[in-house]
């Protein structure tokens, strides 16, 4: 009886991989829906749209972006986790989404559960500037500043749970610093304290502080990737400066709602990695702060789980609340 069992189970196994290969074969035979949770003419919704003009090439079918903002990401990321695995809507997806996991325990979808990892896009990396008044010209004098006057400088960031955010409380979490956290609504609100002087520093984008670095507005003090930024070669990295192991990017991917054919993904899969891996196109990023990311539908899965254990750690550890 138990040897029965076993070969129906082969036999159902055969047949449903069979019948996935047959599926991925035939798709896609109409048209790709890319849902971006963010609003038009930010970083994730340009970059879905370079992928949309350039996968039709590789799979012969229009990919079509549709901007879904809303409630830090949680509508459209739901709209794509109720879709139907079909590889038909697929899901633009940031670091935004990996804090949101613990940030935000009460959503109606969890990423791990409810969404497959298709293939990462590229990650760009952060600056810490500060106003000129500020004394310290290195990570490590700013280290020692905070810690002798523990609560008396200050940063500021675009709001709660933002990457600018997570990459103030990372840095304190891992120089041991007590630093005071500033939130704004905007980005540009916090930016404009900076550069006046009415906060000490912040993290911000390479290319939108790059300018205001050169003009002598604010002070490079460092970078957040693990290596330094094409566009700021100068300015040493934290993990170089004395905070080893220090990376906070803005990195972004795709995912597809849980159950959709592995075959099917992994067409997505080579598609993407072939546009990424392009030479010409890494160097098009490089230029604007963005480096491209090449891994297997395995190997992103794996990133996306590090990375939100890697926020639920600093998001509990500092108490952090969803404003």
């Amino acid at each position: 009886m138990q040897r029965v069992v076993r070969t129906l189970a082969a036999v159902a196994a055969v047949t449903a991989l069979a019948a996935g290969t047959a599926f991925a074969q035939a798709w896609p035979n109409k048209p790709v829906k890319i849902v971006v949770p963010f609003a038009a003419g930010g970083p994730a919704d340009n970059y879905a749209r370079f992928l949309a003009q350039r996968l039709p090439d590789a799979l012969g079918q229009p990919f079509v972006v549709e901007n879904r903002p809303g409630a830090g990401a949680v509508i459209g990321t739901e709209a794509v986790a109720k879709s139907p695995a079909d590889g038909y809507t697929l899901l633009l997806m940031s670091n935004t989404h990996t804090v949101n996991e613990t940030l935000v325990p009460n959503k109606p979808y969890h990423l791990t559960r409810d969404f497959v990892g298709v293939a990462p896009i590229n990650y760009s990396d952060l600056v810490l500037v500060a106003h000129p008044s500020v004394t310290a010209a290195n990570v490590q004098q700013l280290v020692k500043a905070a810690k002798d006057r523990p609560g008396k400088l200050n940063y500021a960031s675009s709001g709660t749970g933002t990457p600018y955010h997570m990459a103030g409380e990372l840095f304190k979490a891992m120089s041991g610093t007590f630093i005071v956290h500033v939130p704004y609504k905007t980005s540009s609100g916090a930016r404009t304290d900076v550069i006046g002087g009415q906060v000490d520093f912040m993290f911000d984008a390479v290319t939108t502080m790059a300018e205001q670095v050169k003009a002598g507005k604010v002070k490079a003090i460092a970078t957040t990737g693990l290596k330094r930024s094409a566009v700021l070669p100068d300015v040493p990295t934290v993990d170089e400066s004395g905070v080893p192991k220090y990376e906070a990017t803005i990195w972004l991917g795709v995912l597809a709602p849980k159950g959709t054919p592995a075959a099917v993904v992994q067409r997505l899969n080579e598609a993407i990695s072939k546009i990424t891996g392009q030479a010409e196109v890494q160097q098009a990023w490089a230029k604007q702060g963005a480096t491209a990311m090449v891994m297997t539908p395995a190997v992103f899965d794996k990133y996306i789980q590090d990375d939100i254990a890697k926020w639920e750690k600093v998001i509990k550890s500092a108490n952090i609340k969803p404003e």
